[in-house]
């Protein structure tokens, strides 16, 4: 245990793990006719929200171990809208999860953006609902900024302004555009590298969603000095990024040393080479990733490494181009799993993809452990 461990906190965190949840819908949704072509209201949206099974599933992952991210899932953020979004956040904070829970700060309450002023104010504003909720914001990607080309001393200081205006612990979310196509050039030349360092005691890290395990090491490498965390975000990468090393190189026959240990809100988590972890998939494999995950704090590289394999696999598919409508396959599972009523999402976007994609789900959750035979 970290040496400044102390009785009431959380348990020390060899990887630091959240999981993004999705959200459950009663069966009578399907007949308002809402689709991804003709979407809902936002207000009709969350007036069809199963609101006890969507608690459900975030009680069972933080059964298993696992934070949650809340709210985190972009394009679906934007069919919810941050009157939903709020409403996750306050219930999920009213659970009392004892492995806590992160959730998406961003500018969706505001009817127009004019400028970089409003951005500030709009990140700034739903950070503190967060904060003021137990949660640590996570301050997503904002569009408006890829979308209007602008400079990279315009992120730089727009992000210095937010932080400014923020306590701590803070993380920035870099997600790529197979996640949203509108994010296609964000930060741009050395701007991300400028704003974590802005104030490395508040910003405590990023969460990587590009689905590039070179360029994640190498991110990891350069924050890891300055006790910044990685969670990576890579879906179909995360089993050798998250046990450590080089991702591309013969995997260790351990896990790469815990060279000291750091304060993130309420967790106590290790610093090393490695990553921890912010992942839409660990909502469909948290069972098999609990058990590899306690084979990894025994020191068994070989064990965890077994598992997360076949869970990568499942990633990689319920991941698979169009990237964005990766959710259909985790509501599915959870349905298969009689976690949920039904697999619908959000405009039925579980429609966007076929049945030889959900036979493909159910046969590789069959294989990780992820769904029973």
């Amino acid at each position: 245990m970290p040496p400044n461990y102390r009785a009431g906190m959380s348990a020390p965190a060899v990887r630091l793990c959240f999981a993004a949840a999705h959200v459950a819908l009663r069966d009578d949704y399907r007949e308002l006719g809402h689709s991804l072509e003709r979407p809902g209201a936002a207000a009709e949206i969350g007036s069809h929200l199963d609101w006890d099974t969507t608690m459900s599933l975030r009680r069972r992952l933080d059964a298993l171990g696992f934070g949650i991210a809340e709210a985190m899932d972009t394009a679906q953020r934007f069919f919810l809208g941050w009157d939903n979004a709020r409403e996750l956040i306050a219930r999920t904070a009213a659970l009392g999860l004892g492995n806590g829970f992160c959730a998406g700060a961003g500018t969706d309450h505001l009817g127009a953006v004019a400028g970089p002023g409003d951005l500030v104010d709009g990140v700034v504003f739903q950070a503190r609902f967060i904060q003021q909720h137990g949660g640590i914001p996570v301050l997503l990607p904002m569009p408006w900024l890829s979308q209007h080309r602008a400079e990279p001393d315009t992120y730089v200081e727009i992000y210095r302004d937010i932080v400014a205006r923020l306590d701590g612990p803070l993380f920035v979310h870099w997600l790529g555009p197979m996640f949203l196509p509108s994010l296609a050039g964000y930060f741009p030349g050395d701007s991300f590298r400028r704003v974590m360092a802005l104030d490395r005691g508040k910003l405590r890290g990023c969460k990587l969603s590009l689905l590039d395990d070179a360029l994640e090491l190498a991110v990891r490498r350069e924050l890891l000095p300055h006790d910044q965390l990685v969670l990576t975000g890579d879906d179909f990468h995360f089993g050798r990024l998250i046990l450590g090393g080089d991702p591309t190189a013969a995997p260790p026959a351990e896990p790469p040393a815990i060279e000291r240990w750091t304060r993130v809100g309420r967790h106590e988590v290790a610093l090393g080479d490695f990553s921890h972890a912010l992942l839409g998939v660990l909502d469909g494999i948290a069972v098999p990733a609990a058990r590899a995950l306690q084979l990894l704090a025994a020191g068994d590289a070989a064990g965890f490494l077994a598992i997360m394999a076949p869970c990568e696999a499942l990633g990689q598919h319920v991941f698979c181009a169009p990237t964005q409508h990766y959710k259909a396959g985790l509501a599915w599972l959870a349905h298969r799993n009689g976690w949920q009523p039904n697999a619908m999402l959000v405009n039925r976007e579980e429609l966007a993809r076929d049945a030889a994609h959900y036979a493909r789900c159910e046969e590789l959750a069959r294989r990780c452990g992820a769904l029973p035979e």
